[in-house]
């Protein structure tokens, strides 16, 4: 929490070199550049990513990003957990914004949410830095599994066991020109670690993302923060869909459905 002096010495003045809108000059500076004239023709992900790390990536890198997005994250089907939310706004006719935004709030899950996704990267980071210094992968991996009980990016909640993301992803990967890269290779290697010990958990599309980013250079911030709104490409269309339906039909369940087990109701008060 500031103290007094930060507050006053912050008061009437924020101090930046991220950027600001200069309304006299009809000027908008984001990181120093000047978005009418010197931003103007980067694609929407190039500009998102610009803001984020303060690079300007080319275009096979940017199409990448927007793949992981596309392919990862944009499952149209209300039964996902954020997803399911974006559809009872939508079936409670909520707005848009505050639907979908209430939806993106969610996306914090520690298993596999966006927690989940800062554990990733974190995991492929120290596990290079120790590799890099001669230690053994099949070793890291057991520690790792003996320690947490599993490693993020890794292994699957659902059948079928192995994602079905893994492979449209290497396609577009390889076809721009980063099926190779250090993370890559490390990330499909701790897969063959943990095969051949008695986890049998394969790589799913968080740990090959985190991969891809990190080869890209992204820190673990700038890597969670590039994900925020990569959900919102499967909740919009599940909105959209529940708006078009009935009003407060989302998913509806007769009570003599639930089966209760707990202590059985108490009498009334005398």
């Amino acid at each position: 929490m500031a103290n007094n002096q930060t507050l006053l010495n912050y008061e009437d003045h924020w101090p930046t070199q991220m950027g600001a809108w200069r309304r006299d000059e009809g000027k908008v500076i984001l990181r120093g550049k000047e978005l009418f004239s010197e931003l103007k023709d980067l694609r929407w992900m190039g500009l998102l990513l610009y803001g984020i790390t303060g690079r300007i990536f080319d275009e096979n890198a940017v199409r990448l990003f927007e793949a992981i997005w596309s392919i990862s994250t944009s499952y149209p089907d209300p039964r996902l957990w954020p997803n399911r939310i974006a559809a009872f706004a939508g079936t409670a006719r909520s707005t848009a914004t505050s639907g979908i935004g209430a939806a993106v709030a969610i996306c914090e899950a520690v298993n596999f949410g966006h927690r989940a996704n800062i554990k990733t990267m974190d995991f492929f980071l120290r596990t290079k830095q120790a590799v890099d210094k001669g230690a053994n992968l099949d070793e890291l991996v057991q520690l790792e599994m003996k320690k947490y009980r599993g490693i993020p990016g890794y292994g699957r909640i659902i059948p079928p066991k192995k994602d079905e993301r893994i492979g449209p992803m290497m396609e577009i990967a390889r076809k721009l020109g980063f099926a190779e890269g250090e993370y890559v290779r490390l990330a499909f290697q701790v897969e063959e670690a943990l095969i051949r010990g008695r986890w049998r958990r394969y790589i799913n599309i968080s740990g090959l993302a985190a991969a891809l980013v990190a080869d890209q250079g992204l820190t673990v911030r700038e890597h969670y923060v590039y994900l925020t709104l990569c959900f919102t490409g499967g909740m919009i269309p599940c909105f959209i869909d529940a708006m078009d339906k009935p009003e407060g039909c989302f998913f509806p369940l007769r009570c003599s459905r639930v089966q209760y087990e707990g202590q059985a109701p108490r009498r009334q008060w005398e």
